[in-house]
């Protein structure tokens, strides 16, 4: 039987969380996010943010979230500006553009939006013949493990307000970013300088869900009506407040993240002791190796990883990614496989 490293939602839920569902299963309460746990997961999460004039809702999952959130921040002929590798751009099936909305990327660096990136794409498009961007849209961590430093988060903020343009994190595994040891920010100094975030459930402990924070007062009017028109209102709306509630009520939110982060650092030790390379170095719950074909097929009988990319010489990057629930003799086993490849 294979270890399973292939992704941070294979599980269902953590003990927690089930607990609480299980707890209150027979109770009755009222629907779509109206009932007493929402709203008390959504007073929790405005505390942990210190952001306690923002709206919160409690979303069905992260691509849904993404498209719901951008289409309502945009009119008809506004854009996104993303990094190519951006989960909007590569990962959702055009949902966005689905609904009218250009994606322009960007340059980046290690999966980063830059802030020249973001200005050159500014300066090309400046006229009525071509789209308006209005929003940034960025990854924390990215969606290949890369972490946004604080400075790095101020110099966007500075440049979305010198151009005119709303700045969005998808935080779908936020509590790994936050968690990291390279992470130089808190939840609160993040929210203080972005405009709306997600906070990602299903990647960390959850069944399902995602809390997306809109902290920017101008995009609160009628976006449960945005919600609802985008089919993203769920009429058991209390099991994601249940959930959240769990997560938040004594901080396991962030402890689940960081044993993630924990199991990841164990199979990168393996790998630096026998000299693996990195395709994209991380601190984050994503290990991206570089093997061969060969020693690919060798992993893959005895765990489960994606590949991520074939290189021009032929060789494997691959991912393997940790959560929650990674135990630490699973992720030693890996550890000293990936020690044995060289």
């Amino acid at each position: 039987m294979q270890l399973f490293f292939r992704n941070d939602y294979g599980e269902g839920a953590h003990p927690i969380v089930m607990e609480r569902l299980v707890k209150t299963n027979m109770e009755h309460t009222c629907g779509y996010g109206l009932d007493e746990y929402s709203l008390c997961a959504q007073k929790l999460i405005r505390e942990k943010c210190g952001q306690m004039q923002a709206a919160v809702h409690l979303m069905i999952g992260g691509t849904s979230a993404n498209v719901i959130a951008l289409s309502a921040f945009m009119r008809p002929y506004e854009a996104v500006v993303c990094a190519p590798t951006g989960h909007i751009n590569t990962h959702e099936t055009g949902a966005l553009e689905g609904m009218g909305h250009k994606i322009l990327t960007c340059a980046s660096v290690e999966g980063k939006v830059t802030v020249e990136g973001v200005r050159e794409v500014c300066k090309n498009h400046q006229d009525e013949h071509v789209v308006k961007p209005r929003v940034v849209y960025i990854s924390q961590p990215t969606e290949i493990g890369t972490v946004y430093s604080l400075t790095e988060l101020r110099a966007l903020r500075e440049v979305c307000d010198a151009c005119g343009l709303l700045l969005y994190v998808d935080g779908a595994r936020l509590g790994s970013a936050l968690t990291c040891r390279e992470c130089d920010m808190t939840l609160k100094e993040m929210a203080a300088l972005v405009d709306a975030f997600t906070i990602g459930g299903t990647k960390n402990g959850l069944l399902f869900g995602e809390a997306l924070v809109l902290v920017n007062q101008t995009l609160h009017e009628d976006f449960r009506w945005m919600i609802k028109h985008g089919g993203g209102m769920l009429a058991k709306g209390r099991l994601c407040g249940l959930m959240f509630l769990a997560a938040f009520e004594n901080d396991d939110y962030f402890s689940w993240a960081r044993h993630a982060n924990q199991m990841a650092d164990i199979i990168r030790a393996g790998m630096e002791r026998g000299g693996v390379a990195y395709f994209q170095k991380t601190t984050t719950n994503q290990i991206f190796p570089i093997v061969t074909e060969e020693q690919e097929r060798a992993l893959a009988e005895r765990f489960a990883f994606e590949r991520w990319e074939i290189l021009p010489d032929g060789r494997r990057a691959i991912r393997f990614v940790t959560s929650w629930a990674t135990a630490k003799e699973d992720a030693q086993q890996l550890s000293d496989a990936m020690e044995a490849l060289c």
